[in-house]
């Protein structure tokens, strides 16, 4: 058993008749408005049921940003893309193309001092 990632109400619905996980993250745009229904049933069912947001992306080299943005986005959330290079590495236009990328996408490219708590890794 492990934590599963729903996309919609219906799929979320269907993972917790499943009872086969642990936890639920509710990863769609009206996640929030069904979080507390949700997690009423899955508390039934020992399943722990979540919304968020956003996620923290810890993004190691300039090379894995680009690479990162230009791969198809399979996450609702928005991203915070902390950079753990110098950003200076990277050309003017080259980092503006790169944050208008990332706009486009619901993401934020922020530097990487301001990094918490880590979700996921782009090395």
């Amino acid at each position: 058993m492990s934590i599963v990632r729903a996309g919609s109400k219906a799929e979320a619905l269907r993972l917790l008749a499943s009872e086969q996980a642990l936890g639920l993250e509710l990863d769609y745009e009206t996640g929030w408005q069904d979080a507390i229904e949700l997690g009423r049933l899955g508390e039934k069912r020992g399943i722990k049921v979540q919304y968020r947001g956003q996620e923290s992306v810890a993004v190691r080299t300039p090379e894995a940003l680009q690479a990162g943005l230009g791969r198809p986005k399979t996450t609702f959330r928005q991203r915070n893309l902390y950079c753990q290079f110098d950003l200076g590495l990277l050309a003017d236009r080259d980092l503006l193309d790169l944050e208008a990328k990332a706009t486009r996408l619901g993401d934020y490219i922020l530097a990487g001092h301001l990094l918490r708590d880590v979700d996921a890794v782009w090395a």
